[in-house]
């Protein structure tokens, strides 16, 4: 019998905040870090406020090596271990599973300045400062990357191979080089009038993304070595899928069937059936040909009832590779207090079948489904279950 996987510990890095409570407080209270972009007034973009990496590791001499995406994602996975209660000798053999994104930013050159480029950097600093020794890799699929991370770690565990693992990344784009790389591609949001208000994912009138950033870490644990150490379990990682397109290189399969693969992938493995996932946590970029996929997807999947479908990029931005383990820490949050925060800005839904949160409602539910895809047709999927012994 395969072994269950848990998480044992979580941290993040959002523009609404970096804890639970933060982000829940805000969404309560209907706030958003939205606001326009210093380097261009047409975009509007969502930052990590008041973020020093120093803060998170103390004096590191390697600190000068890594991007602002890279520096989020060694904070948060710092801040994971941190609340984990692991000691150093359990993450000596730990894994080490780390999402990257391109480094866009058009910064002067310095002395080993290839260091911010390499996808590896963020994990050999994690390494270095927690101790781990144990097998590691670093992926890049565009959108879909630490959402597949996380279930990469989560199939290792499963299959026996490792007992504990490390999952998550981190990214920034917010600079002029990557935001003329996305309006080139006609993905960004360049709407006027309130920043609040532009972003719309579902909406038959969205416009395009607003650039986020951010960093998320999870713990993954076999039960039994979780429970040998007495930890604190959030949640159950119960299945993971993942699949491409290859199609387009920016946009998806209209219909969203080889997402639907990575979807029936991650349900096959939790033995769950689509009718008894209470929550989707969608994609959701706001851009008309994802949102349309993704619409279609879910109206198939879903008949003849539909799940509560929620998409946090409404309120945080799109965070880039670093969304899937962000929306994931953020989610377990909403899983463990008993909320949906609404769609924001969701006035002509782009299906009248599916169950879109409307206003942020108290519901409890023990199911929730992440979904994310990305440029290049990657595709992935991960269930989670509430914690039941």
């Amino acid at each position: 019998m395969k072994p269950r996987v848990v998480i044992t510990g979580s941290a993040f890095f959002s523009p609404l905040g970096n804890s639970g409570k933060e982000v829940i407080s805000a969404m309560v209270e209907n706030r958003t870090a939205f606001k326009r972009a210093d380097f261009d007034l047409d975009l509007v973009v969502a930052q990590v406020p008041d973020f020093n990496l120093k803060t998170n590791t103390g004096r590191y001499k390697n600190a000068r090596y890594l991007n602002r995406g890279a520096a989020l994602g060694v904070a948060a996975a710092l801040r994971a271990v941190k609340g984990s209660g692991l000691s150093g000798n359990m993450l000596e053999h730990a894994g080490l599973f780390t999402g990257a994104g391109p480094n866009l930013d058009q910064e002067a050159r310095s002395a080993l300045w290839i260091l911010k480029f390499l996808p590896n950097t963020a994990a050999a600093a994690i390494a270095d400062l927690v101790g781990i020794h144990g097998e590691s890799f670093t992926i890049s699929t565009a959108c879909a990357t630490t959402l597949q991370v996380v279930g990469e770690a989560f199939q290792k565990i499963r299959n026996g191979n490792l007992d504990l693992a490390l999952a998550g990344g981190g990214d920034s784009r917010i600079n002029p080089g990557a935001a003329l790389a996305y309006k080139m591609a006609g993905a960004l949001c360049t709407e006027k009038g309130d920043p609040a208000k532009v972003y719309r994912p579902f909406d038959l009138g969205r416009k395009g993304f607003v650039m986020g950033e951010g960093g998320g870490f999870v713990i993954l644990e076999s039960l039994d070595h979780a429970k040998k150490r007495g930890a604190d379990i959030l949640a159950e990682v119960a299945g993971a899928g993942a699949s491409m397109d290859g199609g387009n290189m920016t946009a998806p399969e209209s219909s969203g069937i080889w997402m639907e693969k990575a979807v029936q992938k991650a349900l096959t493995q939790a033995e769950l059936p689509f009718d008894k996932i209470d929550v989707v946590s969608t994609h959701g970029t706001g851009t008309q040909l994802n949102d349309a996929m993704e619409t279609a997807l879910m109206e198939r999947m879903f008949a003849p009832k539909s799940p509560q479908i929620i998409a946090l990029k409404s309120w945080i931005g799109h965070l880039s590779t670093a969304c899937g383990v962000v929306e994931l820490a953020i989610g377990l949050c909403l899983m463990k207090k008993g909320i949906l925060p609404a769609v924001r800005n969701l006035k002509d839904p782009s299906s009248t079948y599916l169950n879109f949160t409307a206003e942020n409602r108290e519901t409890s539910f023990n199911t929730l489904l992440l979904q994310n895809f990305g440029f290049g047709g990657q595709n992935a999927a991960l269930v989670v279950k509430k914690w039941r012994e």
